[in-house]
């Protein structure tokens, strides 16, 4: 396998589908086709099978383990959704905020390394990181 050609595909392992998938393509806006079932795929600029959910307690069935649900912030990981610039990161910004959109760090920063960002957790806890590398 060699990395740069590899297509990279994030799974969320999820408790409520229904409500993932509301909040995913609701608030955050991402395309789905999804149907009900215990699996759901999102339309990005990454292509197919980028972003997509599965049912918890449909995986742990297949790999013969328990379900313990997961409580508060996923500290594991984050998912990063890259934005075009800096004025696109403060417009999602004031966009989620008039949804009622909780977020962990507050507003926008912009850090010295050249990255403005904000978090959001998802109804399960998981980090969005929602951010852009150019100043215009």
């Amino acid at each position: 396998m060699i990395g740069k050609d590899v297509h990279i595909g994030v799974s969320l392992l999820v408790g409520n589908m229904e409500k993932m998938v509301r909040f995913y393509r609701d608030v955050l806006g991402f395309q789905t086709q999804w149907n009900g079932g215990p699996f759901a795929d999102f339309e990005t600029a990454g292509g197919e099978l980028s972003l997509f959910m599965y049912s918890r307690e449909e995986f742990v069935k297949a790999i013969a383990e328990e379900y313990v649900p997961p409580k508060g912030i996923n500290q594991t990981f984050e998912i990063a959704l890259w934005l075009q610039s800096f004025a696109d990161v403060d417009s999602e910004y004031e966009r989620l905020s008039s949804l009622g959109v909780k977020f962990p760090t507050g507003e926008p920063i912009t850090y010295p390394f050249g990255i403005r960002n904000f978090y959001v957790a998802d109804p399960e806890g998981n980090l969005l990181e929602i951010g852009s590398t150019k100043d215009k």
